[in-house]
């Protein structure tokens, strides 16, 4: 009888064994920074996303980041849809050929904070660019902006007379464009050369965020920062995941991971977006670098040379089959209705 017993506890066990779920494959994907490891952007924004992942997935999903970037920076969204890197991002500034919808969230007129520009943005990207496609190619996981750009110097600035035929670095799309209009010799290199740039003499001034200041250590360099309400422009990020590897993940794992995705994902950006340029600021403040608001006539001037920046955004944005003037218009009003905490 203690045998029979045995047998059917043995089978019972087989049995639930047998039915019981296989348990979920554990995945390491890797991800890079072209900005420095010490970078907000890297150390706060991409390693605290890859943190929640891992937590949200129980540990199935891991990040690991790459101690070198394995590309130029405008090369980002051709390494990660060719599977040289996992996880990364770039700024639509870099490709404005592929990425011309999100250089909306880039043009003069925008919020005064990143994390306003970065929900409204997500808000309306998911809404009405996702569905053109602009990221083919890659599983694009969030967008999200930095902080107002601003003038940097190496001279005095008090006018628009004063920028007439200055050497600006920008980081390309809108920022370009603005500098060119108001009478610059605008070019474009990635922001971690700008440093040797200022200080070779390759660059008089160039257009950034106030973090950057401090990030890429461009105070002992700098003479004046220039400042914009909302900013001159902003940069407009993409953050993705190779398609392949994506597809591959567990459909559990999915889901975790678009919950920290999306809007979820434009906050977390822009919050520390945020607070790396309340600390630029208050370290500017202590460089020496002298700080001036554009009086109103600068500011001004700033926002009719823009407009046929804003009018040629239209145009081409309605070229891709999207209303485009009704489309700012939503945004701009996604801007306050988000900085009033809606």
């Amino acid at each position: 009888m203690s045998n029979v017993r045995t047998f059917l506890l043995a089978a019972l066990a087989g049995s639930v064994i047998a039915t019981a779920p296989p348990a979920l494959a554990q995945t390491t994907l890797t991800m890079s920074s072209w900005v420095s490891p010490q970078h907000h952007l890297t150390a706060v924004v991409l390693q605290g996303w890859a943190n929640e992942v891992e937590k949200a997935t129980s540990g199935r999903v891991k990040l690991q980041m790459l101690p070198k970037h394995p590309s130029a920076p405008p090369g980002t969204f051709d390494a990660v849809r060719d599977g040289l890197v996992d996880v990364s991002y770039v700024t639509a500034s870099y490709t404005p050929a592929r990425h011309i919808l999100p250089l909306m969230a880039e043009l003069p007129g925008a919020g005064d904070t990143a994390l306003v520009n970065s929900v409204a943005y997500s808000r309306i990207y998911w809404k009405y660019f996702d569905k053109v496609g602009e990221y083919k190619g890659v599983k694009l996981l969030g967008v999200f902006t930095h902080g107002p750009g601003q003038m940097f110097t190496k001279r005095p600035i008090a006018s628009i007379n004063d920028v007439q035929g200055l050497k600006i670095r920008t980081g390309g799309g809108v920022a370009e464009a603005v500098a060119k209009a108001l009478g610059a010799s605008a070019f474009v290199k990635p922001a971690p050369e700008s440093y040797e740039l200022l200080k070779g003499g390759v660059a008089d001034g160039v257009f950034f965020p106030m973090e950057s200041i401090i990030s890429f250590k461009l105070d002992t360099v700098l003479e004046q920062a220039t400042l914009f309400p909302g900013g001159m422009y902003s940069s407009a990020f993409g953050f993705f995941m190779n398609e392949d590897k994506w597809s591959k993940l567990p459909k559990p794992d999915q889901a975790a991971i678009e919950k920290l995705s999306g809007e979820y994902l434009a906050r977390l950006a822009g919050q520390s977006w945020d607070e790396a340029d309340r600390k630029g600021l208050e370290a500017l403040k202590k460089s020496g670098v002298k700080i001036v608001n554009a009086d109103a006539a600068f500011v001004a001037e700033v926002q009719k040379r823009s407009a046929p920046i804003i009018d040629d955004w239209i145009k081409k944005a309605g070229a891709k089959g999207v209303d485009a003037a009704r489309i700012l218009a939503e945004f701009r009003a996604e801007l306050k209705k988000v900085a009033a905490g809606q």
